[in-house]
């Protein structure tokens, strides 16, 4: 995790949490000039996140963001849930989903590859264990570019 999203994620985790929901990760990208922070709420009610709590949370995130200014130049703020295909930001988050099926892109390659494909087997605080094609790897956080889990339509 960049400096950047852990500066942003403890700034606006507790507005998140404010609202009734968890910040289920944050995602921050640089495109020249202007920027998009996008966050991921979840929440344990059966109905799930909707619209109207994405607009409340927006509402109450960009307060922080307009008095704490910690982006600078312009950006858009887009919130969310985390969806069917949701997207692994925590060592917590892979314990959570042991047995499900995941996509791991890599910083760099581990093993002459950069992408792997399989069933969460554990995770601790420092790295994951995949099954992939009957073979555990043991695959480090830090090594972890983006990840998401595989739906299982």
């Amino acid at each position: 995790m960049s400096k950047k999203v852990e500066e942003l994620t403890s700034l606006l985790e507790p507005a998140v949490v404010a609202c009734g929901f968890e910040l289920w990760g944050l995602e921050f990208f640089q495109q020249g000039r202007h920027s998009v922070l996008r966050l991921f709420i979840d929440t344990d009610r059966e109905s799930g996140v909707g619209v109207d709590d994405c607009s409340a949370v927006s509402h109450q995130v960009s307060g922080v963001l307009d008095v704490e200014d910690p982006i600078a130049g312009e950006y858009t703020l887009e919130v969310s849930s985390p969806g069917w295909d949701r997207g692994l930001f925590k060592p917590s988050q892979y314990q959570r989903f042991v047995g499900e099926e995941a996509n791991l892109r890599l910083n760099a390659p581990l093993q002459g590859r950069r992408r792997y494909k399989g069933a969460i087997q554990s995770a601790d605080d420092t790295q994951v264990s995949l099954l992939v094609d009957g073979v555990v790897v043991q695959i480090p956080f830090a090594s972890v570019d983006k990840a998401n889990i595989v739906p299982n339509l």
